[in-house]
């Protein structure tokens, strides 16, 4: 086959990328310093800042031959893209769970981009080593023993994802079979049980290829989310099972029973994988704790940081009890790579191999705040949403589907629902995400930014007054 090579680029061009590139090493200072105080700017707007905007017409532009340079890049940015992003990272942005940036958290992110670190192995930086910590801080945060081993992974799904695959590969070693060297075509039948899984969990079980249609939902309490820990032990004496217990279920944050659960190991095989997205940040609240009780003796744990430790996106944590499964399933052989034995590299315990420190935002942020500052943040959302939960009783129409039991406000209105969605975003004081509750179009207030207060809630209350009467 004959090949056409490409012409060179015209010594023109080359001349002026490389002198734009000169010129933005010798004027970095100066071009951080812009960045820096742009960010300022809209770090200190974010409080009246839209906190949803409609997003504007962006006609595409072509791609720049010789390129602006960093002040032009920068320029351009903020006339043509940044009037049309949100503010999530404000106090008032109660869709999904988001969290924001602590100001510790957000020095660590822009660290993280200066230092560039693929933080994989110990053979050429103390990165791994500075994750090793983190993870031991967030270990010791939760309630955890030293029995866990942790890892960065990018957020909920891929952590809900690295814990299935290991609970997979323990229904292997349980049939003698190596799921990761025969496949899972090895396995025959397999048996996962939920009552109410997160979206993530069915598709972690797709990417895996065990299958969306084998999760097998379990009865669940009557008015709740928690599973039926009866009816889940008529299923387990079918045989080896992958249990997905929820610490903090999407719609009404309901926690099943982990210690009764857990229990159950005695009488049933089964690999318990416990999706604490943001559940487990109830552990910071003495009130709360209790709802974890049992957490440590799960087989897998799903943490998602991003969420309620406010770091920026993306960054979780996946923490397991089988590192030798782990291992088994994500282990990279090549020449020019450590073996996995003893503590491995990481590049041999997720998905990754080339992966960003996303460990520094969530060290600095817990190295400046700590567990105190991190559990104030806690129980001042809670209270923000229970505020929100309470004064719903004065809004003709509105009202409560289920109690508010930590972070999450679920509730019903008499109108509908996706209009008044977009009525609320397009206010600029909030924004809240739909969902389906027992059969019931609804709406989701959730509240996990370092930034809310009790008063965002009455806010947030106002403009739902002002749309429904």
């Amino acid at each position: 086959m004959n090949w056409t090579a490409t012409p060179p680029p015209h010594p023109a061009y080359r001349a002026l990328v490389d002198s734009r590139l000169a010129a933005d090493l010798t004027g970095l200072p100066d071009l951080l310093t812009a960045a820096r105080d742009y960010a300022a700017t809209v770090l200190d707007g974010l409080p009246d800042r839209p906190v949803a905007v409609p997003a504007p017409e962006v006609a595409p532009a072509p791609l720049p031959v010789t390129g602006a340079g960093a002040s032009g890049a920068l320029v351009e940015f903020q006339d043509r893209w940044a009037p049309g992003f949100s503010g999530s990272a404000g106090p008032r942005y109660l869709g999904f769970v988001t969290g924001g940036a602590t100001p510790a958290a957000l020095i660590g992110d822009w660290l993280t981009g200066t230092f560039d670190q693929n933080a994989v192995t110990r053979q050429d930086s103390s990165a791994v080593d500075l994750e090793r910590e983190t993870v031991a801080w967030l270990r010791e945060l939760f309630g955890l023993s030293d029995a866990h081993t942790g890892t960065f992974v990018t957020g909920a799904t891929m952590s809900n994802t690295v814990g299935l695959a290991i609970g997979r590969e323990w229904l292997g070693e349980q049939r003698g079979v190596s799921v990761s060297r025969q496949g899972v075509g090895a396995l025959g039948d397999i048996a996962v049980l939920s009552g109410a899984p997160h979206s993530s969990i069915y598709k972690a079980l797709a990417m895996l290829g065990v299958g969306r249609d084998q999760l097998r939902t379990v009865r669940l309490l009557a008015d709740r989310e928690a599973v039926d820990v009866a009816a889940l032990e008529e299923e387990l004496r079918k045989g080896p099972a992958i249990v997905v217990a929820n610490a903090g279920t999407v719609n009404t944050v309901d926690f099943d029973d982990l210690r009764a659960i857990a229990a159950l190991k005695s009488k049933y095989a089964f690999w318990l994988h416990v999706d604490a997205a943001f559940g487990a940040f109830a552990a910071l609240s003495p009130e709360h704790a209790e709802l974890l009780a049992g957490l440590d003796l799960a087989d897998s744990i799903c943490v998602d940081l991003h969420k309620w430790l406010n770091v920026p996106y993306d960054a979780a944590v996946q923490f397991t009890r089988r590192r030798d499964l782990q291992v088994s399933v994500f282990q990279n052989t090549a020449a020019y790579l450590t073996l996995p034995s003893g503590d491995p590299d990481l590049f041999h315990l997720t998905p990754e191999n080339s992966r960003r420190l996303r460990a520094l935002a969530a060290w600095f942020s817990l190295a400046a705040y700590g567990a105190e500052g991190h559990r104030e943040i806690v129980i001042r959302n809670i209270a923000a949403a229970r505020r929100l939960g309470d004064r719903l009783a004065e809004i003709p129409g509105a009202r409560l589907l289920s109690p508010v039991r930590l972070n999450v406000v679920c509730f019903g209105v008499d109108r509908d629902v996706p209009a008044l969605l977009a009525a609320v975003a397009s206010s600029g004081e909030a924004f809240l995400t739909p969902t389906v509750y027992q059969g019931v179009p609804a709406l989701r207030a959730a509240f996990s930014n370092w930034r809310t207060q009790e008063s965002d809630a009455d806010r947030v209350i106002t403009v739902l007054r002002d749309l429904l009467t």
